[in-house]
């Protein structure tokens, strides 16, 4: 998923990865547990039909479920599925054919791009070697540079505040392992890594304001942060320049051995408003034509902060590092797996869901996202083994290119549903972000034809409700199919604008797009983007709820007489 926050922390991510309301109602409290032999009462709830098909669904999803069995192939067989590499082709095929299996129809792979180059990591190694031996718990960059056998070289710590500081270097770090960065502040940790949402969080979201009430501003960095930003920029492509060997850095989150790791940097001027026009596209290290760069390397914060305190003690601190990868090359296009539930009297209608298979590769991508796709995967199986018939077509999709910026959602949404200004990807990216009107919409034949998209990428945690993305008249719907789901945690519904993931390709252009409010469980804490990532992190229970909500709001939208009903239109900004 990616992140959202201030400006500030994109710019920063940019830089340094490369990837580039009214009042609402408040949520129940979580039901007690009843006494074992409480008295039969007339205000007792109703016995269930067993025969309804949301009670159906409930039972189906939490006593035959096969999301853990699919979430383990995704992650312990296939691995990391880093966009257009080779893992991330295998789970394109992989749930292709097992939803076919499923009996799904239609099932296949959709094209988008071109994205660039798959990378695959095929050895690493990095230990200090003198004065004394220290294996290092590192992990290099995605799509950094391989290295011709083993470079054992001298470490030398680059501590340079300003750009004359940095020229002082110069001429002195041909082919050694430079430290580039300053040592984070490891803090004790007196809060638990793992967390629910409590009722205080949750009233807060079902209190928040509709977005279309808060005026839009745009946060600008203060003259020492974009300082500090136009250093780093020059720092990489001084060290280019100077021919380094490797680059490392310490992991900015993450402490007691995970580290959090994303994509290499290609150096270049920092622009601070990439969406200003005529700025020239900032060149990603996965572009085909992306010049050669350094190898890149993150190390934990406390193995970094210790060679950086040996080099200040004056101490010779000698390094091994080794890597070798491989590029893929020889197809450029991206991918996204398609299949569908073929609807009846209102087949040529659409109701979506999907989630983002693709990972970042130095875990095996389980809260992020593989666990978004086993649910997606998990409520259309469960919709086809119970043998409902949706009156419209239930179309899922699992995207690729999404860690880099929505790019397989967003290219599905520019080939079935319209573009924005001159049609271009950029365009659709940007938005309106650098025009006083929003960019003229250019609808598709099925931009009417959708009723509604659903994803879910917000890692582990079991539904706590939705985000109605500034979509008031969703409300009586929403509220209504959440009331079955009230004992199992989900019931709250917020007004408020969520970011970071699919549902923005399809809000973008008008379209009714939702994310789940889900439990932050261990989140940013442990595995967003990290070494950590791995289906151990994984609650069973929590994916058994996520599947049977998504599989009833699912199905309730492909019932309903009229398709969802749309907010006015307004171009939305990641």
């Amino acid at each position: 998923m990616l992140r959202r926050s201030v400006i500030v922390a994109l710019v920063l991510c940019a830089l340094l990865v490369q990837t580039f309301p009214v009042s609402a109602q408040q949520p129940a409290p979580q039901p007690q547990p009843a006494p074992s032999a409480a008295p039969t009462s007339p205000q007792q709830s109703p016995a269930k039909d067993p025969n309804d098909p949301i009670e159906r669904i409930k039972e189906e999803g939490m006593k035959r479920s096969q999301v853990m069995q699919t979430l383990s192939y995704l992650t312990d067989v296939i691995g990391p599925r880093l966009t257009n590499s080779p893992g991330m082709k295998r789970a394109n095929e992989w749930t292709r054919d097992k939803m076919t299996e499923w009996g799904l129809q239609n099932s296949h792979l959709e094209s988008w791009g071109p994205f660039g180059r798959g990378w695959t990591l095929k050895s690493f190694s990095a230990q200090v070697t003198e004065p004394q031996t220290i294996p290092l718990i590192a992990y290099p960059k995605a799509w950094s540079p391989g290295m011709k056998g083993t470079l054992s070289a001298d470490v030398i710590y680059v501590d340079a505040k300003t750009e004359a500081e940095l020229e002082s270097y110069k001429g002195k770090l041909k082919g050694a392992i430079v430290l580039m960065a300053t040592p984070p502040e490891v803090k004790a940790r007196f809060e638990p890594l793992g967390k629910r949402r409590d009722e205080k969080d949750l009233l807060r979201l079902a209190d928040a304001l509709d977005p279309n009430s808060i005026p839009r501003q745009r946060s600008q960095m203060t003259p020492e942060q974009r300082a500090e930003v136009v250093l780093m920029a020059k720092k990489y492509q001084f060290f280019t320049n100077e021919g380094v060997g490797v680059l490392m850095e310490p992991s900015r989150r993450g402490d007691g051995g995970t580290l959090f790791v994303q994509g290499a940097v290609v150096p270049q001027p920092f622009i601070e408003d990439q969406a200003a026009p005529n700025t020239p596209k900032r060149i990603s290290a996965w572009d085909a034509n992306a010049p050669r760069i350094v190898p890149q390397v993150v190390v934990s914060a406390e193995h970094y902060n210790r060679i950086v305190r040996m080099i200040q003690q004056g101490q010779r601190v000698k390094m091994s590092v080794n890597l070798a990868v491989e590029f893929q090359d020889k197809d450029l296009m991206g991918y996204n797996t398609v299949a569908e539930i073929p609807g009846t009297d209102l087949k040529d209608e659409i109701v979506m869901l999907g989630a983002h298979m693709d990972s970042w590769h130095a875990a095996t991508g389980a809260t992020d996202n593989a666990a978004g796709v086993a649910v997606m995967m998990e409520a259309v199986r469960i919709l086809q083994a119970l043998k409902l018939q949706p009156r419209r077509t239930i179309r899922v999709a699992l995207w690729s290119g999404e860690e880099q910026g929505l790019f397989g959602s967003r290219y599905y949404v520019m080939q079935h549903f319209g573009t924005l200004g001159d049609g271009t990807i950029e365009a659709f990216r940007t938005g309106s972000s650098n025009q006083s009107q929003p960019p003229k919409l250019t609808p598709k034949p099925d931009y009417e034809k959708l009723s509604a998209y659903y994803n879910l990428d917000n890692g582990t945690g079991k539904i706590r409700g939705v985000y109605m993305q500034g979509n008031e008249a969703v409300r009586p719907l929403f509220r209504q199919w959440l009331m079955p789901f009230r004992e199992m945690g989900a019931s709250t519904l917020s007004i408020s604008n969520t970011g970071g993931t699919d549902h923005l390709s399809f809000d973008m252009i008008g379209l009714p797009g939702f994310q789940f409010i889900q439990d932050e469980i261990e989140y940013s804490t442990r595995t967003h983007h990290s070494n950590q990532d791995l289906f151990d992190r994984i609650q069973a229970e929590d994916m058994k709820q996520a599947s049977v909500v998504m599989a009833a709001f699912i199905y309730n939208t492909a019932m309903l007489d009229e398709k969802i009903p749309r907010k006015k239109f307004e171009t939305a900004r990641q």
